[in-house]
């Protein structure tokens, strides 16, 4: 099974003015949320382990990710309130977000709720906010150390700065994660923010050194490389598409990376030891294919297997 760790929201999506105010569209969300879900419609069994509030949106999260076949056995539910993000877009459709809410059920989980999630978990992925944000970054952190030697660590950081400003604490976090990490996925834009003078390649092979398997690098419109520490490498372009905005495409990358693996049996420390450069260019091009088809939809809305061309 895969275990995903972290955040589940509402995105709030800034309409037109009214006399009275201000149309609001509000939408499920949250990066691991999103990875869950997207698991779950790529053929992949995920478990959630995430807050997920008693509240009116904590309800139609946990609605949501059971009408998904999302596994909710490992999901702790914190008497505090659902987070919201406000979301703006530029005239390119990329994401601003603002954050609303403190102490709230994503940040809530502490070390007593590890016991909900299995010792032989194949794989637990972690990422976003929750790994900088207390008391959930010390109880995540607690789990990685728990499952090393039993599952693979896949991890990426998807930076949000307007939760955590401090660039320092997710580099910290990163580096502290990278000996830790089978699976790396990092993009660009947080390359930027975390090493601005270090080209991808640079990244690529510090993340190496220091113990990840596989590091995957997305770059956006300048396509996808990859590098996995027994020498496959692959580079492989953008999917064109006439893009409705990017919310959920990182998101939809990942899921898709990881269940074209999952699915070949490739998801383990000795699978991706395996991997080589024609094979790893495949799992690249399925998943960036499945990206694209979020692009070309309003908001988080991650295709389902069926739509994505597995060559």
């Amino acid at each position: 099974m895969i275990v995903v760790c972290g955040e589940a929201l509402f995105d709030v999506f800034a309409g037109e003015q009214t006399p009275g105010g201000i149309e609001l569209s509000a939408r499920i969300g949250g990066s691991p949320f999103n990875l869950a879900v997207g698991l779950a419609r790529l053929g992949v069994p995920p478990v959630f382990f995430g807050g997920l509030s008693r509240d009116l949106f904590g309800q139609r999260l946990y609605g949501a990710l059971e009408a998904e076949h999302v596994d909710l056995s490992g999901a702790p539910r914190p008497d505090a309130q659902t987070a919201l993000v406000v979301v703006s877009l530029d005239q390119h459709g990329v994401p601003a977000y603002r954050f609303y809410g403190c102490a709230t059920a994503e940040r809530s989980v502490l070390p007593g709720d590890l016991a909900r999630v299995p010792l032989d978990a194949t794989v637990i992925h972690v990422g976003s906010y929750c790994m900088v944000t207390d008391p959930v970054a010390g109880t995540l952190r607690a789990l990685i150390e728990r499952q090393l030697g039993r599952s693979l660590i896949a991890y990426d950081p998807n930076i949000r700065l307007v939760v955590e400003p401090s660039v320092q604490v997710w580099r910290d976090t990163l580096e502290w994660m990278l000996p830790r990490t089978g699976l790396l996925k990092v993009s660009d834009e947080d390359l930027t923010h975390l090493y601005p003078h270090w080209t991808p390649q640079d990244f690529a092979r510090h993340a190496l050194r220091s113990g990840v398997q596989l590091v995957v690098v997305t770059r956006g419109g300048q396509g996808v490389l990859a590098a996995g520490a027994h020498g496959a490498t692959a580079e492989v372009p953008a999917v064109p598409v006439d893009v409705v905005d990017t919310v959920g495409a990182g998101d939809t990358f990942q899921a898709g990376l990881l269940s074209w693996l999952w699915r070949r049996g490739m998801l383990s420390v000795e699978g991706l030891r395996g991997l080589d450069s024609a094979t790893l260019a495949q799992a690249l091009r399925f998943a960036a294919h499945a990206a694209a088809i979020t692009c070309s939809r309003r908001g988080a809305d991650l295709p389902r297997l069926a739509e994505v061309d597995s060559e």
